[in-house]
């Protein structure tokens, strides 16, 4: 975000006013307009009559033009003035006082959309929030003509002075996001799943807070293969050596974060490449999926799967869940990543609630083989209720959306509010165990 754009506008700024009877309803933000999208806002309104019941309603448009909302009961205090902080929800999309409940109740209005955010760079999200008189059923007959008050908040993905970076180095394919200032960082790698492409928001989130990120692409992007069927781990040693020769990366050991087959692959990063000192992963899987995986003279088989497992739901929804076998069948020893060769240090991170495939199995084997082995090179970190797309904080929970290998919708699990917890919860937790070992790490 550039430095005009960073300063926060303080107390009433892109506040609307509407007079009605002498009396003005304001409705703005703390400590301004403008934040980071992993930021929380105080949202306050004043001017009400007391105990005035009122709606408060939040929408966003993402860039692929997808609209997002959610809306909330109140009512005002005997002063006539509502804060989010303190005052609690009635009802509508969630209930309690949950200061950030409008933002991570967004809803798709079109099913199985997932917010996306490609570009970090060019403009942020905005999140108009309007507060309406009385108690809004949500039948849009009913909405009133026009908001007592409103105001945008503009949520940014990039801080000021961070630098983005595209690499293309050897058949390194990706960004880097790197932080202002001389350094030395901690380095990180972040990978997705089998959305494929480059994803680049968790990456420049984490800069913000003094990492140096490389986003890194493995298929589906620039001149990388088409899909993830045949992968070899050398293409992310030689990510992993880029970003270690970065001027500003402390070493000699970087850390790894990665979701969904991003996490599996982070566990093998962190267990074969002696320089991945620590490895999160989130919603992974203690063996090698969806391909063969190589390394040297070893090859990781893909973990087995029954397609006649899939459940048919309605709306063209699937239930993938069951599909993939047990790692520690028989069958898929050789898929099995040997977690406990790794030097490094692990985060596991699970949904109990995740209906892509049995986090919270494939976590507790992981531990089981590292604990058989005398190891105790691990954190483990559970959610209830949540689902699988543990995103930064106050990304709106997705449900379901268009699965690229599946074709089609597919479940992700969890329940909205203690999936939104969890990612709040989460977020620091991350940044604290990469912190914890790559900030004093000794020579390897």
């Amino acid at each position: 975000m550039r430095s005009s754009q960073m300063k926060l506008l303080r107390c009433g700024a892109g506040i609307r006013r509407l007079h009605r009877a002498g009396m003005a309803v304001r409705l703005w933000l703390e400590p301004g307009a403008q934040c980071l999208f992993d930021e929380p806002v105080r949202v306050r309104a004043a001017g009400l009559r007391p105990l005035q019941p009122v709606t408060l309603r939040a929408a966003l448009s993402d860039e692929k033009g997808q609209a997002f909302g959610s809306a909330a009961l109140y009512r005002a205090d005997e002063r006539g003035e509502l804060d989010l902080s303190r005052s609690p929800a009635l009802g509508g999309h969630y209930t309690g006082t949950e200061p950030m409940g409008l933002f991570w109740s967004l809803s798709p209005a079109a099913p199985f959309a997932r917010m996306v955010k490609r570009d970090v760079t060019a403009s942020p999200l905005r999140v108009r929030i309007e507060v309406l008189a009385g108690h809004w059923s949500g039948d849009p007959r009913e909405l009133p003509a026009q908001p007592l008050a409103s105001c945008v908040n503009e949520r940014w993905f990039m801080r000021d002075g961070v630098a983005r970076v595209p690499v293309r180095d050897g058949r390194v394919r990706g960004v880097l996001f790197v932080p202002p200032g001389n350094g030395l960082f901690p380095g990180v790698i972040d990978i997705y799943g089998s959305v494929g492409g480059l994803v680049e928001h968790r990456a420049s989130l984490l800069a913000n807070h003094g990492f140096l990120v490389l986003a890194l692409g493995y298929f589906g992007y620039d001149d990388l293969p088409k899909n993830f069927l045949k992968l070899d781990l050398e293409y992310f040693e030689e990510a992993v050596n880029f970003l270690r020769r970065h001027p500003k990366v402390k070493g000699p050991g970087v850390g790894a974060i990665g979701i969904s087959k991003g996490g599996d692959l982070v566990l093998s990063m962190t267990t074969f490449l002696p320089h991945v000192i620590a490895g999160v992963s989130i919603g992974g899987c203690n063996a090698n999926t969806l391909g063969h995986l190589h390394y040297k003279d070893i090859t990781l088989t893909g973990l087995s799967a029954s397609l006649d497992r899939i459940k048919f739901l309605e709306s063209n929804l699937v239930d993938i869940s069951e599909v993939m076998d047990n790692p520690q069948d028989e069958a898929n020893k050789e898929s099995i990543i040997p977690l406990e060769k790794a030097e490094g240090h692990f985060l596991f991170v699970i949904g109990e609630d995740d209906k892509n495939w049995n986090t919270p199995l494939y976590a507790h084997q992981a531990v089981e083989r590292l604990k058989e082995n005398g190891k105790n090179n691990y954190e483990l970190l559970s959610y209830p209720d949540a689902g699988h797309l543990l995103e930064p904080p106050y990304f709106p929970f997705c449900y379901s959306s268009f699965h690229r290998l599946m074709g089609c919708p597919v479940l992700w699990g969890g329940q909205m509010k203690p999936h939104s917890l969890a990612q709040i919860d989460l977020w620091p937790r991350i940044q604290a165990f990469l912190r914890k070992h790559l900030e004093n790490q000794s020579k390897l």
